[in-house]
């Protein structure tokens, strides 16, 4: 089952109940009315679409959606520019949010808007707000598995050679390594891919397939989001012999990601992206993004998704998310480690 049937079949009654929590302006700045809104879309069709088609419904406003990888849209608007049709930027992780953010095509988002959303996860200026929260984690099979690592570092050991996989062209994943090159240094990023690449590491192109090797027992191990596990096991319809792991805390391997919005400046429809955020991030909506997507809620106190201990518990490193913006240095660095 595809995650848009999966969404669907499980969110359609209760995904009504979020259009309660919002009102539409369903006009621009000047008062006319809007009719459409242009979304370039980093976020998978099959996990946000069920969301935004209930936002149409409701707004009366036609989504015209560009889906596509988040870095490479990030990209596309940056070689637009001004002239780049889109009203707003959806990504699956703040690295392509603050590339954009950092050339000055987002809008600065009102206070008002996402009210509820932790001010840890809005970027300073207000560039741009999180929407859901992902965790960086391991997976494994634990009965292949009899040492679990407790940093990143440990993957190079010869334990684990030809027993890991990762996803280098995966926005996620860049991001971690961005993280890396923050805290460590280039040097140390660089050393580190080069000693995963000479340990045999396995080269996917999506966490799930990761998720879905670790099952078949092609690797014992890899590098995903927290929530693959759960997706998996749903679409396949059965319990998988995969766990979440997490490495010791305060490693840069249980880095905290979001999936965040931001509003071109020169769009002459902010009003309308600012109503669709407030959808998004509000508390009813957030409750579906964790009980039918298992990513994190970023409103304090919220539930987190069944069976995964809270923000909290994981041990997450400080990490100013807004620092993830040098994308084209970490893709430059796999590329020359010969991972992308």
């Amino acid at each position: 089952m595809k995650r848009s049937a999966l969404v669907a079949a499980v969110g359609a009654a209760t995904l009504v109940v979020a259009s309660l929590v919002w009102v539409s302006t369903q006009s621009d700045g000047g008062g006319q009315a809007v009719e459409e809104l242009t979304i370039y879309s980093g976020r998978s069709e099959e996990f946000i679409a069920p969301f935004l088609a209930q936002w149409e419904q409701e707004s009366g406003i036609t989504l015209n959606v560009r889906y596509g990888d988040s870095a490479e849209l990030a990209a596309q608007i940056l070689e637009e520019g001004e002239n780049s049709p889109a009203d707003l930027f959806l990504s699956q992780d703040a690295g392509s949010l603050g590339a954009v953010a950092s050339a000055d095509l987002f809008t600065q988002i009102p206070d008002s808007v996402a009210t509820e959303i932790d001010p840890s996860f809005i970027a300073g200026n207000r560039s741009w707000v999180g929407v859901t929260g992902r965790a960086r984690v391991f997976a494994y099979n634990p009965d292949a598995v009899t040492v679990l690592p407790q940093s990143i570092t440990d993957l190079t050991k010869d334990i684990y050679r030809g027993k890991i996989g990762i996803a280098p062209s995966n926005a996620s994943f860049q991001a971690f390594v961005t993280a890396l090159i923050n805290e460590k240094g280039e040097a140390v990023a660089q050393k580190w891919l080069s000693d995963i690449k000479a340990n045999d590491a396995k080269i996917y192109l999506k966490n799930s397939a990761i998720v879905e090797a670790i099952d078949q027992g092609e690797i014992d191990l890899g590098l995903v989001n927290h929530y693959y596990i759960w997706e998996v096991a749903t679409a396949l319809g059965r319990d998988i012999k995969v766990k979440n792991g997490y490495f010791a805390s305060g490693d840069i391997g249980n880095l905290i990601n979001v999936s965040g919005a931001g509003v071109l400046a020169t769009s002459q429809k902010q009003n309308a992206a600012y109503d669709l955020i407030n959808f998004l991030t509000s508390e009813t909506t957030q409750k579906l993004f964790v009980e039918q997507t298992h990513e994190y809620s970023l409103i304090p106190g919220l539930t987190p998704p069944q069976g995964l201990p809270d923000f909290k518990s994981l041990g997450s490193p400080r990490v100013d998310l807004g620092d993830l913006a040098n994308t084209q240095r970490t893709q430059d660095l796999l590329i020359k480690v010969g991972l992308l």
